[in-house]
């Protein structure tokens, strides 16, 4: 008896998680804030692409083990909720959580492209997903897919290009070059948001961004 009242008093916070529907801002801001202290950390430290990858492989295979030791244990369910309830979806309760996904997205990234663009497809996921997410749940009537909006995907085509933009600029580059390698990339990153239906688009954004990236810097060499 003891245990069923302990199993209803867990699954209750599911009822206060959101859904991938909802807006969900505490999320998006950590999406983005985790990312952003990320970067901060990396050029602080001074760490090597190939340091930076390990770091994050390591950080996503203590995520993954944690999340297989709550599925099934109802103490560490609660304890989990309790503590991440904020940044999680509903689904999540029974699933892997997203920052596993992102510390390998990254990663891959990182260990695949040259850092310029690596750090650019990046600086997508960190941004350019959670405002996609935001603009497609508030403003998406027209649908591309189930979860994907033309208005989200424009949303993220416009804050890829403004991306591109300042990256160039920080790089010293200016001109007309510049504009059409920003307006490339910002397509690249809507494609490469709108390609997660299946998978995690904290992998399919920054993995392929990156390899759109390279290939445009093949064409368009700035970077």
């Amino acid at each position: 008896m003891g245990y069923m009242i302990l199993i209803m008093s867990i699954s209750s916070p599911s009822t206060r998680l959101a859904r991938r529907s909802d807006l969900h801002l505490m999320r998006k801001l950590w999406h983005a804030g985790m990312g952003v202290t990320g970067l901060y950390l990396y050029f602080k430290l001074g760490l090597s692409q190939e340091l930076a990858a390990l770091v994050l492989v390591i950080f996503a295979f203590i995520a993954i083990t944690v999340d297989l030791i709550r599925f099934g244990q109802p103490v560490a369910q609660k304890i989990f909720t309790m503590t991440l309830g904020p940044f999680m979806r509903r689904s999540e309760l029974e699933n892997f959580t997203g920052f596993p996904f992102y510390a390998l997205g990254i990663a891959v990234t990182l260990v695949l492209y040259r850092e310029p663009l690596a750090l650019l497809a990046t600086l997508f996921l960190i941004f350019a997903d959670p405002i996609a997410s935001l603009v497609g749940i508030q403003f998406g009537r027209d649908k591309i897919f189930k979860n994907k909006s033309v208005q989200g995907s424009m949303a993220a085509f416009f804050v890829c290009t403004f991306i591109t933009l300042l990256y160039g600029q920080a790089y010293g580059l200016i001109g007309f070059r510049l504009m059409i390698y920003s307006v490339l990339a910002g397509i690249i990153g809507s494609i490469s948001e709108i390609c997660s239906l299946k998978i995690d688009d904290n992998l399919t954004i920054p993995i392929l961004s990156g390899l759109g990236l390279t290939i445009l810097n093949k064409l368009i060499p700035l970077f």
